[in-house]
């Protein structure tokens, strides 16, 4: 039996539509997790980011903290957690937040540091303070790569959020772990299927956002 097969039989069957264990219950879940997990890792990796980017200061410390970050396995990480915290939800998004700061952190502090500096230089010299400079002159020229490195931590905590269902959370996670331990082969594709689909949902969002958020002059300069 095909992928094709399995992925038409979980979606055709009414069962799965429904009730505690059904794809709009799961999907909800799951886009929680992600939504939280990101939104913490944004509030630790955006101000950092920004602040170290606008003073050119702290890069080599940003390059050892994100590669440590990315060193770190995320299922590993998430039995430590269990074991010294016990089960619930603040195990699961610490791995999933050690996931996501890298990318924020690094992309934003890169995105700082490429604006042009001649406007910057510009701004400071008609004498606005540094918090205008950086939100008003600044920010707006770096969205675009900032938020790129948003999208990267959202997709990658999207796919790494099934490990939630290792721990007896929700989630979609839910079918892959519980269609491998019955040998519901047709629950695993089903659930890695939506996976797939909501980090392609996930890349449409942040094109939209894109499209609103980033000035129309700045998207024709990248």
């Amino acid at each position: 039996m095909n992928v094709l097969h399995f992925i038409n039989a979980f979606f055709s069957d009414a069962a799965h539509w429904k009730g505690y264990d059904g794809i709009p219950t799961r999907l909800v879940e799951h886009v929680q997790y992600s939504l939280m997990a990101l939104g913490l890792a944004a509030v630790i990796g955006l101000p950092v980011g920004l602040l170290t980017g606008h003073y050119g200061r702290g890069g080599n410390a940003l390059a050892l903290i994100a590669t440590a970050g990315r060193a770190l396995p995320s299922f590993g990480l998430l039995v430590l957690m269990v074991i010294l915290l016990g089960f619930g939800k603040i195990p699961v998004m610490i791995p999933l937040v050690v996931l996501a700061v890298p990318p924020i952190l690094i992309t934003t502090y890169e995105a700082m540091r490429s604006v042009d500096p001649s406007p910057v230089d510009a701004a400071r010299g008609m004498g606005m303070a540094e918090s205008r400079v950086l939100f008003q002159v600044e920010l707006p020229v770096a969205l675009p790569l900032i938020l790129s490195g948003l999208r990267s931590a959202a997709i990658q905590i999207v796919s790494t959020a099934t490990i939630a269902a290792y721990v007896s959370l929700g989630g979609l996670g839910r079918y892959i772990v519980d269609g491998l331990y019955q040998h519901d082969y047709e629950k695993v594709v089903g659930g890695a299927a939506l996976v797939a689909v909501m980090a392609l949902a996930t890349l449409a969002v942040f094109w939209g956002v894109a499209r609103v958020t980033v000035s129309p002059g700045v998207r024709r300069g990248g």
